[in-house]
């Protein structure tokens, strides 16, 4: 065996702790997810506290409430002055509750549901298949049979497109568009942040009909009911709503390969001439080198889903061009996290 010393005297100084640290990230992951549970930042969002504070309104014991304020403080989420702790800038903007940013709820779901069919990644290389409790193709249908857990699975999925909504409305040229059509589009928040940054679009959500009762009560609180419409349609057998844009997002990497080429093949004929199809997912870099976070997406849909994959961007731009259409163009969105895949139809 190799040893730390005889490395040194080799000339080579290699530190284990990236690898120390990288192995027990998960800790700093739990961290923030259990402070997002509790509602720590919507109430330090109110104004800084002590930790005695702290203990009290957020029900901490003493032994390690300190440690779990302090290691906030160190992962840079939280600052602390004076005794008192207060929410860092990015955690004030997207993880106080009561702001449009905020992103808490989907990472409620993560603690609730991710984290723990992370456990089983071993087991899902080894066999190709979800871990325990997510083994049916049907997981969404059981999802929505109770409509609180249909609820909050559906406001966290909003937490990501009243970013991505507000990307895409200013990154693609909407003046020639007259509508637009939102396949997968739950309970039609994205649809509704377009119509509201381009008052002359209409758009149509196209989901299932567990969702449509969500879908009315969310346009009408959105101000966007006579401008939206919902669709019931399963997107592999009836034909998809005409559109001069069609909208795929965070759609395509809940299926493999083939089922994402059917689907983008069965959107062309229901984008006018002139119009285009946009496809946003988590996609990986071509190289495969660059995006963990979209590698290891991956694995978390390994985790739970039937055939589920993120695919890269090269691939994306060949299921548009093996369905008809005529030239790609590419848009990042959140910060780089996402991207989006363009396909124009010739006009």
């Amino acid at each position: 065996m190799t040893t730390t010393k005889e490395m040194a005297g080799a000339g080579v100084r290699l530190s284990p702790r990236p690898l120390i640290e990288l192995g027990v990230s998960f800790w700093s992951a739990k961290a923030l997810l259990t402070a997002v549970e509790i509602g720590l930042f919507t109430e330090l969002a109110r104004g800084p506290a002590t930790e005695l504070e702290l203990r009290d309104r957020m029900n901490l014991h003493e032994r390690s409430a300190g440690d779990f304020l302090d290691a906030l403080v160190a992962l840079d989420v939280l600052d602390r002055s004076d005794g008192r702790y207060r929410n860092s800038p990015a955690a004030d903007a997207y993880l106080d509750e009561s702001k449009e940013t905020y992103l808490g709820g989907w990472m409620r779901q993560a603690s609730r549901h991710l984290f723990g069919a992370w456990g089983g990644l071993t087991e899902s290389l080894r066999t190709g298949k979800p871990h325990i409790g997510w083994d049916s193709a049907d997981y969404f249908q059981r999802l929505y049979e109770d409509q609180e857990e249909r609820r909050r699975f559906i406001a966290a999925m909003d937490a990501m497109t009243n970013h991505l909504a507000l990307e895409l409305a200013e990154g693609l040229d909407w003046s020639g568009r007259t509508d637009f059509v939102d396949v997968g589009g739950a309970r039609g928040n994205l649809s509704a942040y377009l119509a509201r940054a381009h008052p002359h679009l209409r758009g149509t959500v196209v989901d299932l009909p567990e969702l449509g009762d969500l879908f009315a009560e969310h346009m009408r609180t959105m101000g966007t009911e006579d401008r939206i419409a919902f669709v019931t349609a399963d997107f592999f057998a009836d034909e998809l709503p005409e559109a001069d844009v069609l909208i795929f997002g965070h759609i395509l990497h809940d299926w493999d390969d083939d089922q994402r080429r059917e689907l983008i093949a069965r959107a062309y004929p229901a984008v006018r001439p002139g119009g285009c199809v946009i496809i946003y997912d988590r996609m990986i870099d071509d190289d495969r080198r660059e995006k963990a976070v979209s590698l290891l997406g991956c694995l978390n849909l390994l985790l739970v889903t039937p055939g589920g994959s993120e695919y890269t961007v090269a691939r994306c731009r060949s299921y548009a061009a093996d369905a008809g259409f005529s030239r790609t163009t590419t848009l990042p969105l959140f910060d780089g996290l996402e991207t989006a895949v363009i396909g124009w139809k010739e006009g």
